[in-house]
């Protein structure tokens, strides 16, 4: 059975994380994702991330380029634009991640590629977009997550402001261009005109501000951080401390409050008007909490997760991450996947949570390319080239 994506063709201009997570997820649902690696600074920087990195293949890499093809291209070249534009005759899309103005200055954007391709979809991923008075700016996550706002929210109340512990605007950039691409090639298939879209990180972050974006705009909400990572409205929807360590529990509906006061043998709060529905739980939180952290305090992360499990109330441990990845639901849905690396050696990573598949036998996947390793096969199965066009770009430097 054929992939889902397996008929599109990406011309990936990317490099780090967030561009490279975003063309994953097509690489990972059967796209051909020809990656363009600059050869004058050694390719895709994330070769080179530490501490896992030998040569030019690190984990990093590997991470986020699996199921991809890599081509040594020099696109200031006059026998790199060339190449690019024949690569963009027999693609469906070229995507970026480059600062927010380099798409028109490298000439990528759908005005420059039309006439080449007129169904041609040009996706970027940039820091703040390509238009703007910040176009011009270089974006990172750790940047977006301090102006949109996320790292005001995050820690503990009187810490200084906190990142989040992953890069969470970045993997979420990635996902967003994804899903703008998709649709971009979906008109261009169903209208036979491509388009450019325009995905920024810092919109992707502000959109996720989401209920507490819509509250602070309409009606003047002042976001705090909270203590015990709790939900700003909701009670009890927090960590708490155990015996021996710290669970969650996530009270989000009248009935599993219930559950939860009575599993924890204070039935008699149910009986308080002060706690009786949601309002009054988050208006008198500071009587509410400190009953339930004693009751929480008084018994092991193992034995109160048992007991809300057995109760329906929603609860989980919180685990470091060698623990994350042996819990029994990953073992059960064979979460890790194993690829062999002939340097690197058996590499083991996430799986896709993609799962669309209907075929009970897993899919197919390959190693992160070496830098270039099928330039001259592609030169020649997709652009065409005979191996004399193809040495005289090697020669001329075009290819590194």
């Amino acid at each position: 059975m054929a992939l889902p994506l397996s008929d599109i063709r990406v011309i990936a201009i990317e490099q780090y994380g967030a561009g490279p997570w975003g063309t994953l997820q097509l690489a990972d649902l059967g796209a051909e994702v020809i990656k363009i690696e600059d050869p004058s600074v050694g390719g895709d920087v994330g070769r080179y991330v530490p501490p896992y990195a030998e040569g030019e293949d690190s984990l990093f890499f590997e991470t986020f380029n699996r199921n991809k093809k890599s081509i040594s291209l020099d696109l200031r070249t006059p026998g790199g634009r060339e190449v690019l534009e024949d690569l963009v005759r027999g693609a469906d899309a070229v995507y970026s991640n480059l600062r927010g103005d380099q798409p028109k200055r490298l000439r990528i954007t759908y005005e420059d590629l039309a006439n080449v391709n007129p169904r041609i979809v040009c996706c970027s991923l940039s820091g703040f977009g390509m238009t703007g008075p910040r176009a011009g700016e270089a974006g990172y996550d750790y940047i977006m997550q301090g102006m949109a706002g996320w790292m005001s929210l995050t820690g503990d109340p009187g810490g200084p402001p906190t990142k989040s512990g992953l890069s969470l605007v970045d993997l979420s950039g990635g996902y967003v261009s994804a899903i703008a691409l998709l649709a971009g090639l979906w008109r261009a298939r169903r209208d036979g005109v491509g388009c450019d879209c325009d995905i920024s990180l810092y919109e992707t972050a502000l959109h996720q501000l989401m209920y507490v974006g819509t509250w602070t705009a309409t009606a003047g909400f002042v976001p705090r951080r909270m203590p015990e990572s709790a939900h700003p409205s909701i009670v009890p929807f927090q960590a708490f401390a155990t015996a021996d360590g710290y669970i969650t529990v996530a009270c989000a509906k009248q009935k599993f409050w219930e559950r939860f006061a009575v599993t924890i043998g204070h039935p008699e709060l149910l009986d308080d008007d002060r706690f009786c529905d949601f309002g009054g739980r988050d208006r008198n939180r500071e009587q509410l909490l400190p009953i339930l952290r004693e009751a929480l305090a008084s018994r092991s992360s193992e034995e109160w997760l048992a007991t809300f499990a057995e109760a329906s109330v929603p609860c989980g441990p919180v685990y470091e991450v060698p623990d994350a990845l042996n819990d029994r639901q990953l073992v059960a849905r064979e979460d890790i996947v194993e690829i062999e690396h002939p340097r690197l050696g058996t590499v083991r990573q996430l799986a896709s949570p993609l799962r669309v598949n209907t075929d009970s036998e897993p899919w197919p996947l390959t190693r992160a390319p070496f830098r270039g390793e099928h330039t001259d096969e592609i030169l020649r199965d997709l652009c065409g080239y005979d191996e004399a066009r193809i040495e005289e770009l090697h020669a001329g430097g075009t290819l590194g």
